[in-house]
């Protein structure tokens, strides 16, 4: 005895407890679909057990037996369950057999699961039912009849049982006009009999409550006689009307309405169904039935109030508990950890009220129309049916807000809501004033309806994650609190969830809230502003280049090489003035506009000196015009531009947002790496960067170092009227402010109808101007703003003049080397000299760059200089060498 207490003091619990299988047993009819939902949610508990806490550590095994209408044969196969120690009964559907092991159950103390609909449900001591209780779905058709305002309907029923479903139809047959006909379906299968008696009776509107097996029969039988057709309306109490095919009725014009449990378009029932698609034998979740979804939800409840159970206590179970005659001492415990256990399944909330009864749970109220089966409501025991807007002007007309009155919620936020600057005392609804306030002055006006602000001075609602309640403003209009709410309300997917929108009355983004740029102060090399660095380093490169270029056209260009000896006809060699320190300071000189003592002489240097003189012409005057711009505007130290510059935070800038609300929401809802990054930024600096309000955030701007996401009109408030704010980067993403409601108001069309025209008329545009720019200190910032910043000239700007530069060049060397070719052409032919050896003499002398003197070629056998002119004189001629020689003159008497 003392091992185990200190076994159970170190081990963990459930050591000692159920042992490592627990066994359920199953009693059913021949009934596939429940068998097979049965299987598969122990196969779900099994497989998933290892990875989710809330599943016990026991491997659930089944005990499947199928049972007829004996009741001593039920008894026997309840005992033969009992006597192997099983944890729990599921079923059976039958009436009298469930009871009968309901009875059992009791007096062991097993837990037994139903999933049926009990005319007369009670708490028994180990009964847990997960389907609807009868008095609620009965109040719930007849507020669906209310809402139709039927005076005169038909219940068409099955059998007592179903009539007591409809006791609170029946209580509407009053002495008012309201008639209430009862007729019962015979046994079958055929029903035409009663069918044409409410043809006869011209009633157009039927109650059916029958069993999903006859269901498909009496409805294609109605249409044989001949009332399924436009002017009839049916409410079908079956709450697996989905389930069957409505097809051949889909066109008819019959009103055709019913409430479903199973939602086929819900994502756990859609992701269930999914992973055992090819067990289910169905082809679309819409096909599970109300009974077999049940049974399926009824597993998964036993296998977390199991965990509970083993958690809390060492529990085991008991072995012939039937022949013994004694009862389970842990079964009323399981019982209850069952009723207090809260999960959502595949029929949606599963939670137990103190009765023992389903509470919380959620009905669809659908329609069939053309489109087939379509949801048209949604009831709960809160609100009851909660129709969506096509439904409410389908059936019960657009709804009138004429002479109708409002409380609207509304919160003091600058320009939105404000409390008058009045020197007397308000009162009422004439104390406030803003955007909002004028938004629902002119609605009410288009509309008729009157209305009462009531200040809040909480949240305006965001989504708890842990329990999926909404808090603040959003919670106000979901408890009826308040019929509208206007403020700077951002509408989002969360919020859309719980209460329902007009139209956007205005559109925004987030963006960044900083301080302007401030001046940057003088440089010392703030001449080089104009251009950009990229141009100056284009420009010095363009210089060396060009410079080269215009040496190697020199060399290359016939005309450049000239007597310096003019007086001399056949002078030895030719000089050329373009060296490459010529050529250097020849365009240094033109780029400073001074000009030098050299001038081009041949076509292909001149070409390249033009283009040259082009090129310094255009760099030299966008040069000065932009210096100007310099020197006139100051520059400013713009230290971020987008979101981007912000999250790289080179400047050390901190950033944050509201605490709560939809910016920081979206940082944290989004994928973008830049916007996770900068969310756990925010996260991890929560006290120092995130504020409570948006005025906070303001002013801890103006402080400077800080940065402040905010929508982008509250943004163009401060703005106008705090002149050192100004907007960064463009928006982060795109939304909108709407007017709340409560959830499928009748309201809604109208209201938006209403936002729309008021912004197509321009009241909108005309409302916003007023609050943005003109009251309250809009506008202060108009004046004095300055024109944007000069800024430096890049490529793109003067790349042209770059173009011509080389386009002039180019031409030239193909000029220069054409002249070549001329040149040698002429003096072979001239010389008597091969062109292929002028060719290579030419190619030898100018590839050697420290000649500036060319020697002349001589025509094959001539070696005389002529050093006198044609008349022998050399009279402007200048001597080389710097020799004078000595001139003789004779008279032709002295020969």
């Amino acid at each position: 005895m003392l091992m185990r207490f200190i076994l159970m003091a170190f081990l963990p619990s459930g050591v000692f407890g159920f042992g490592k299988t627990v066994i359920i047993g199953g009693l059913y009819e021949e009934n596939p679909m429940v068998v097979k939902a049965f299987e598969l949610s122990t196969r779900s508990l099994n497989e998933e057990r290892h990875g989710n806490d809330d599943l016990p550590n026991q491997f659930v095994k089944t005990e499947l037996v199928t049972i007829g209408n004996d009741p001593y044969d039920v008894a026997h196969d309840v005992c033969n369950l009992a006597n192997a120690g099983i944890a729990a009964i599921f079923g059976p559907q039958d009436k009298i057999a469930a009871r009968h092991v309901q009875t059992m159950c009791d007096t062991m103390e097993i837990p037994h699961i139903a999933a049926r609909w009990e005319p007369q449900q009670s708490r028994g001591n180990g009964l847990v039912n997960l389907y609807p209780y009868s008095q609620t779905l009965a109040a719930i058709y007849l507020q669906l009849v209310t809402d139709y305002n039927w005076n005169t309907f038909t219940i068409l029923y099955q059998n007592t049982e179903n009539l007591i479903r409809m006791n609170q139809l029946l209580k509407r047959s009053d002495i008012h006009g309201h008639t209430v006909t009862i007729r019962q379906l015979p046994e079958g299968p055929d029903y035409r009999e009663v069918l044409r008696m409410i043809k006869a009776s011209e009633d157009p509107n039927i109650v059916l409550d029958c069993s999903i097996d006859i269901l498909p029969e009496v409805l294609k039988q109605a249409q044989q006689v001949g009332i399924m057709s436009n002017k009839h309306s049916y409410i079908i109490a079956s709450l697996d009307l989905q389930t069957i095919d409505l097809e051949p009725y889909q066109y008819g014009g019959t009103n055709l309405t019913g409430f479903r449990l199973v939602n086929p378009e819900d994502p756990y029932v859609t992701e269930t169904f999914n992973r055992d698609i090819l067990d289910w034998g169905l082809e679309s979740p819409s096909q599970l039935t109300v009974e077999a979804a049940l049974v399926y939800d009824g597993v998964q409840l036993f296998g977390r109030a199991l965990k509970q159970l083993d958690d809390a206590i060492m529990a085991d179970v008991k072995l012939s508990l039937c022949n013994n005659l004694e009862s389970w001492e842990h079964g009323s415990s399981l019982m209850n950890f069952m009723r207090s256990t809260e999960i959502r399944g595949l029929t949606g909330l599963i939670k137990f009220d103190p009765a023992g009864y389903r509470s919380n749970f959620e009905l669809e109220l659908i329609n069939l129309n053309l489109k087939g089966i379509q949801k048209i409501g949604i009831w709960n025991i809160t609100n009851g049916i909660d129709y969506l807007p096509s439904m409410a002007a389908l059936e019960v007309g657009e709804p009138s807000l004429r002479n109708k009155t409002f409380i609207v919620l509304i919160a003091l936020t600058p320009p939105y809501a404000m409390l008058k600057e009045s020197a007397t005392m308000e009162t009422g609804n004439d104390r406030y004033e803003g955007f909002g306030i004028d938004i629902i002055q002119e609605v009410a006006k288009k509309l008729g309806f009157n209305y009462t602000f009531v200040e809040s001075d909480e949240v305006y609602g965001s989504k708890d994650p842990a329990t999926g309640e909404f808090d603040g403003l959003i919670r106000k209009i979901m408890d009826g609190v308040a019929d509208l709410a206007i403020c700077d309300l951002t509408i989002t997917a969360d919020r859309q969830e719980a209460v329902d929108f007009t139209m956007p009355f205005m559109n925004l983004g987030i963006s960044i809230l900083f301080v302007k740029p401030r001046p940057a102060g003088s440089s010392l090399f703030a001449f080089l502003s104009p251009y950009s660095i990229e141009v100056w380093l284009y420009t010095t490169a363009a210089y060396v280049v060009v410079s080269l270029l215009l040496w190697v056209v020199g060399r290359l260009c016939p005309d450049e090489w000239t007597n310096p000896y003019p007086c001399i006809e056949e002078p030895r060699e030719l000089e050329n003035q373009l060296s490459l320190k010529n050529c250097f300071w020849f365009l240094a000189g033109a780029f400073m506009q001074q000009g030098s003592e050299i001038a081009p002489i041949g076509l292909s240097t001149r070409m390249v000196a033009g283009s040259w003189w082009f090129f310094c012409l255009i760099i030299t005057q966008a040069y000065t015009a932009n210096l100007a711009a310099f020197l006139v505007i100051e520059s400013k130290q713009v230290l971020i531009k987008n979101v981007e510059d912000l999250a790289t935070n080179q400047h050390g800038i901190k950033y944050g947002a509201k605490a709560s609300g939809s910016t920081i929401d979206f940082f944290k809802a989004s994928t973008h790496p830049t916007y996770k990054k900068m969310y756990e930024y925010m996260r991890e600096n929560a006290d120092e960067v995130l504020m409570g309000r948006n005025d906070l955030g303001v002013a801890k701007v103006l402080e400077g170092g800080y940065a402040f996401f905010m929508e982008s009109s509250s943004i163009a408030y401060e703005a106008e009227r705090k002149c050192d704010l100004d907007e960064v980067g463009s928006l982060l993403d795109s939304k909108g402010y709407g007017i709340a409601m409560k959830k499928f108001s009748p309201y809604r069309n109208a209201l938006s109808t209403t936002i729309l025209t008021l912004q197509e008329t321009g009241v909108l545009k005309d409302l916003e101007n007023k609050w943005w720019k003109q009251k309250r200190g809009g506008g202060r910032c108009e004046e004095g703003k300055a024109t944007s910043d000069a800024k430096a000239l890049g490529t793109g700007n003067v790349g042209g003049v770059f173009i011509v530069l080389i386009v002039g060049t180019a031409l030239a060397c193909i000029w220069t080397a054409l002249e070549l070719l001329w040149e040698i052409s002429c003096t072979a032919i001239n010389k008597n000299v091969s062109f292929k050896e002028e060719m290579k003499e030419e190619l030898e002398f100018i590839v050697k760059c420290n000649r500036v003197a060319k020697p002349v070629r001589r025509r094959k056998g001539s070696s005389a200089v002529n050093l006198s002119n044609e008349n022998g004189s050399t009279r402007d001629c200048s001597p080389p060498y710097g020799f004078v020689p000595t001139v003789i003159t004779t008279s032709p008497e002295e020969k």
